[in-house]
């Protein structure tokens, strides 16, 4: 049976074939999922650590029954995904005498999660990740699910699979706009772009040969990404904001219990123009009473910046998918995924640039992983980088290192060929060369994670420089090959041999040109982490 899993920052989905039907349907986990009828059976990205020594935690709606997420207690983890992957400014809790990191909390909600799957029919899962997400972030997915008995693992990126998701066969160009927890992405993906012989330059998603066999009439279809923005800016923040709101007006005090309400009058005020929290402990005579109308909601996003950073985040997609010929006109619909989507502050924001008609709006939940499960139906996925590799060198005029790319984003991979580089000493009777590696992230732009007392923050940085991920940036790393006999500046030494594996891991072979030997041979540069 293949499953396939979205593990988002505020809900985590699982979507399994129906046998009978054939369709994609939400996995329902009793004990950790929602279970009122009118709500999708999603997980919330919830996790209580009763045992850190041990691993034994509660996750999901375990949590929240037992009003676990309505403490100060340390133990409670909430956003946790933000931090995965991140440099994160700030510190968390020694937990029975262990220092946690946001991996190791991820690493055990998700062990939960798999340790629930039917393993005994499990034959491929597919897992869902941001489409600019570092190599570190994917290969933390990877090794957090090595440990399931499946035959194959997939990654595939979310907008992507939120088009597959809505199934809009109609559609050309799509917008897809994903609004999470802790993230806003907007997507152009463009459908069956080998016909229109168009370069790849993201996942692209086709039919495999095998299946186009037993479907002679069927056409080969791709989907590619061709423009992409986003920013660290979510559910999770509105629910901030909102508890700051309320801390200045009616002087409420700061806590998980106060954002726990904030959180239900916003879900309150996605289906109703007037919201209506009251909480009452009878052991500590704690009560609290908060409304909130839609008018005042929307003030209070204002005040934030919210729309002014939602138009910026629109004028940049637009920009870009007209750089790739693509005009606003030629968007055939605009598809809306995440929690936050379902606020109407939010769908009148998008009415702003496109008709009602072309907003669909019923699958914000279920369309990401319901999407993925279609890798497993007779789609194979052929990757591309979504980042280039590069070396870092001395800019002498600037005074300051700056990165040169050696693999460009949108090179497929495996690669057939390898990137070549050749390097000579600078020095005489040098001993070594050392190279710094990085991935390349998006430029202008770069995200900080630091601490506003107990509240993880991201924010977006405008610093005009490339994002990069050092790789081998530590003592014993740098070092590339060992020199003897040594080196001396005025010819060519050494023969680098870069690729990208079909694991999408970059790895090196070192010649030296001088005395004709392999000093490495086909090694990861550096282990992510």
């Amino acid at each position: 049976m293949p499953l396939a899993i979205d593990f988002g920052t505020s809900n985590t989905a699982i979507a399994q074939l129906n046998a009978k039907t054939q369709q994609a349907q939400l996995l329902k986990l009793p004990d950790v999922a929602h279970q009122l009828a009118q709500n999708p059976p999603l997980i919330p990205s919830l996790l209580y650590v009763e045992d850190a020594q041990s691993g034994q935690v509660l996750l999901g709606q375990q949590v929240r029954d037992r009003g676990l997420d309505l403490t100060q207690d340390p133990r409670f983890f909430r956003g946790f995904k933000r931090g995965i992957g991140a440099q994160v400014q700030g510190f968390l809790p020694e937990l029975d005498g262990q220092t946690l990191t946001f991996e190791q909390v991820g690493n055990w909600f998700l062990g939960e999660i798999f340790r629930r799957l039917p393993s005994e029919s499990l034959d491929s899962l597919v897992l869902t990740v941001p489409v600019d997400s570092f190599e570190a972030y994917r290969l933390w997915l990877t090794q957090a699910s090595s440990t399931l008995p499946v035959q194959q693992l997939q990654l595939l990126d979310e907008p992507t699979a939120a088009a597959l998701g809505y199934g809009d066969g109609d559609a050309d160009v799509l917008l897809v706009i994903d609004f999470g927890g802790g993230t806003v992405d907007l997507s152009l993906v463009q459908l069956n772009t080998k016909a229109k012989g168009r370069t790849p330059t993201g996942f692209i998603i086709k039919w495999g040969a095998q299946v186009l066999g037993d479907r002679p009439n069927q056409k080969a279809r791709t989907a590619q990404v061709l423009a992409k923005v986003g920013q660290s800016l979510g559910g999770n923040d509105i629910d901030g904001w909102l508890v700051d709101h309320f801390a200045q007006t009616q002087n409420l005090p700061q806590s998980a219990l106060t954002l726990r309400l904030a959180e239900r009058l916003k879900i309150q005020l996605s289906r109703q123009r007037q919201a209506t929290e009251v909480y009452f402990n009878d052991e500590t005579l704690e009560s609290y009473s908060l409304s909130l109308e839609q008018a005042e909601f929307e003030e209070i996003l204002k005040s934030q910046s919210f729309f002014d950073q939602l138009d910026d985040l629109m004028s940049q997609v637009l920009q870009r998918g007209r750089l790739q010929g693509i005009e606003k006109r030629n968007i055939d619909a605009v598809l809306l995924v995440g929690g936050t989507t379902q606020l109407p502050a939010v769908r009148t924001w998008v009415e702003r640039y496109f008709a009602p008609e072309k907003i669909r709006a019923e699958k914000p939940f279920t369309a990401i992983a319901s999407g993925a499960l279609q890798l497993a139906q007779g789609y194979t996925v052929q990757d591309f980088l979504y980042h280039s590799y590069g070396i870092r060198y001395w800019h002498r005029r600037d005074k300051c290192h700056r990165w040169h790319p050696i693999i460009q984003a949108g090179q497929a991979y495996p690669m057939a060929e390898p990137y070549e580089l050749l390097l000579g000493a600078s020095v005489e009777n040098q001993p070594s060369v050392e190279l710094i590696i990085g991935e390349l992230g998006t430029q202008t732009s770069s995200t900080e994670v630091y601490f506003d007392g107990d509240r993880l923050i991201t924010r977006r940085v405008e610093n005009g420089q490339d994002a990069v991920k050092p790789l081998n940036d530590r003592e014993g790393a740098r070092t590339l090959a060992q020199l003897s006999p040594l080196g001396a500046p005025g010819s060519d030494r050494l023969k680098l041999q870069f690729r990208v594996d079909d694991q999408c891991c970059l790895r090196l072979t070192v010649e030296d040109l001088l005395t004709q030997e392999t000093l490495q041979q086909n090694v990861a540069v550096a282990e992510l982490k």
